[in-house]
C-alpha cells in the first residue's frame, strides 16, 4: 500500500480517533478489572489480525514472523508493552491522566531518534515540540493527582517509551537497508500481551456486555488502527508520527467527557488547545515542504 505524504497524515488521524475510544468504552463495562480487561483486549486483537493479516498478505506473513530478525521481536515487544500498560493504566487513573502521561511521546521520540539514527529534527518540528512541551506542562497543573492516581500515572509512563523506542526501531531498520514488514510485529505485541496477563486475570467476572465491549476495542480500537499505523510509519519521520499521534489525547478526553461524564478541568482544554496548535502548524509547513519537492 503505497501512501503519499498527505495521505498519511489524514490517516494517521483517522487512527487516532479509532485509538481514543479506549477510555469512554472502558468506563461502560460492568464487571472486568484490571489484568483481565487487558487479557481479553489482547485476545480479541489476536482473533482479528490472525483474519486480518492473512487477507492482506496471505499465508506468507506466518512465515514473516517465524523469520523475523531482531528488530522485529523488539518491535513486538514494544508493542506488547503498550497494549499491556495502557489498558492496565486505565483501569488505575482517569482517562486524561493516562492520555496527558501519554503526551510525553514526542518528546521521547524525538530524543531518540536523534540519539540512536543520527535523525536531524527540522527547526519546525522543534518548535512544535516544544509548544507541545508547554501545553503538556500546563495540563499536567491541572489534570494530575499524583496523591491518589500515582500508580496510574507511572504505569501509563510506559507506553511513550515503549512507542518511542518503537518507531526508532523502525526507522533505524529503513535507515540501513532492511524494509522489513514490521505490521505483523502488532500481531506479537498481541499474543505477548496476552500471555503476560493470563496468569494475572484469574478468576474471570467478565459479563457478555463487557466482553461484546472488549471485542469492539481489539478489532476497532487496537487491530485496525495499529496495522495502518506502521504503514504510516514508512512514510512519516518518528517525531511527526508521535505528533500526529497527539491527537489521540484530544479525541479520547473529548470522548470520555461526552461519553462517559469525565469532565476535564480547564487546564487540560487550555493545554490541548496548545498541543492541538502545535500539530496544525507543524503539519501546513510540511505539507507545503512536500507539495514543492
Amino acid at each position: 500500500m503505497k501512501l503519499t505524504h498527505s495521505k498519511a497524515v489524514a490517516l494517521m488521524v483517522l487512527v487516532t480517533l479509532m485509538w481514543s475510544i479506549a477510555g469512554v468504552v472502558t468506563r461502560h463495562l460492568e464487571s472486568a478489572r484490571s489484568f483481565e480487561v487487558t487479557f481479553w483486549r489482547s485476545f480479541f486483537t489476536v482473533g482479528a489480525l490472525l483474519v486480518i493479516l492473512p487477507m492482506f498478505q496471505g499465508r506468507a506473513v506466518f512465515a514473516k514472523i517465524r523469520g523475523g530478525g531482531l528488530a522485529f521481536w523488539l518491535s513486538g515487544v514494544c508493542w506488547g508493552v503498550m497494549f499491556t500498560a495502557f489498558m492496565l493504566a486505565l483501569t488505575l487513573t482517569t482517562v486524561a491522566n493516562v492520555l496527558v502521561t501519554m503526551a510525553i511521546g514526542p518528546l521521547v521520540t524525538a530524543l531518540l531518534a536523534r540519539l540512536f539514527i543520527g535523525y536531524r529534527i527540522p527547526r519546525r518540528t522543534w518548535i512544535a515540540v516544544a509548544m507541545t512541551g508547554a501545553g503538556i506542562a500546563w495540563m499536567y497543573a491541572g489534570a494530575i493527582d499524583l496523591s491518589s492516581h500515582l500508580t496510574g500515572t507511572l504505569v501509563a509512563l510506559l507506553v511513550p517509551i515503549a512507542s518511542a523506542g518503537n518507531w526508532t526501531i523502525v526507522q533505524h531498520s529503513r535507515a540501513r537497508g532492511r524494509n522489513i514488514d514490521l505490521v505483523p510485529a502488532v500481531l506479537t505485541g498481541a499474543v505477548l500481551s496476552c500471555m503476560a496477563t493470563l496468569p494475572l486475570s484469574f478468576p474471570f467476572s467478565a459479563t457478555a456486555h463487557d466482553l461484546l465491549l472488549l471485542a469492539l476495542l481489539g478489532l476497532v480500537q487496537l487491530a485496525i488502527p495499529c496495522a495502518l499505523s506502521v504503514l504510516c510509519a514508512g512514510v512519516l519521520k518518528a517525531p511527526e508520527m508521535a505528533l500526529l499521534a497527539l491527537l489521540e489525547v484530544i479525541f479520547g478526553i473529548l470522548l470520555a467527557w461526552l461519553g462517559a461524564g469525565e469532565e476535564p478541568g480547564t487546564h487540560v482544554l487550555s493545554g490541548g488547545l496548545l498541543v492541538i496548535t502545535a500539530l496544525v502548524i507543524n503539519e501546513l509547513i510540511g505539507w507545503r515542504k512536500y507539495d514543492k519537492s
